[in-house]
């Protein structure tokens, strides 16, 4: 074989190995496909304080080195309230000792019948962990505003009563208090712990 036909083989074999070492990389080193809606925010999500059962205050800045899953609901929804913490009670368990990274906060957008006891005690039916919160109107559109989170107020049943219309989606903050994912309703807990785990390592 003449020298120039070697060259140009062994240009094309080292062209075939770096485009293979190139994808390989891109493979192992890029994000998975995450399921919630990513955002990228340049401020901190807003701060706030709200009171537990026992009358203490609670700063969301309190859990800072932990992922934060914001969840705005209330304890008398008959369906989307009760699925969505379901799936991150699973989520936590896919994590193993990971979920000790994560803290799950419900904030009640029904004052009026959820008391911060009965929003405590309806969140620990799903895992003790789990911390319930509520406010005056004035504090929870103010909260609410601040992430986007609608709410409005409609007639039920005779055995229910009033409903809440209320946005659905968990709102995930970083360790360092930055709103990362948006989680829409309906992703499984172990979607949820996929993009959860990721999360925790980047």
């Amino acid at each position: 074989m003449k020298k120039p036909v070697i060259v140009i083989v062994g240009m094309v074999v080292l062209g075939v190995a770096l485009t293979l070492v190139a994808d390989l990389a891109w493979n192992w080193l890029r994000p998975p496909q995450l399921h919630g809606m990513v955002l990228q925010s340049h401020e901190r999500a807003l701060d706030f304080t709200l009171n537990d059962e026992a009358g203490q205050p609670v700063k969301l800045s309190d859990f800072r080195g932990k992922l934060v899953l914001l969840y705005f609901g209330y304890t008398f929804c008959p369906d989307v309230c009760p699925a969505t913490l379901a799936q991150v009670k699973e989520a936590l368990a896919q994590l193993g000792g990971d979920a000790e990274r994560v803290q799950l906060i419900m904030i009640s957008v029904d004052p009026e019948r959820d008391t911060p006891e009965k929003v405590s005690a309806y969140v620990r039916q799903f895992d003790p962990r789990f911390i319930g919160l509520t406010g005056d109107p004035e504090t929870l559109t103010r909260i609410t505003t601040a992430y986007g989170v609608v709410y409005e107020q409609h007639e039920g049943s005779a055995a229910t009563g009033y409903l809440i219309d209320h946005t659905a989606t968990l709102t995930i903050l970083d360790r360092d208090g930055y709103v990362r994912l948006i989680m829409p309703f309906g992703v499984t807990g172990v979607d949820m712990a996929s993009d959860l785990r990721y999360l925790l390592t980047h």
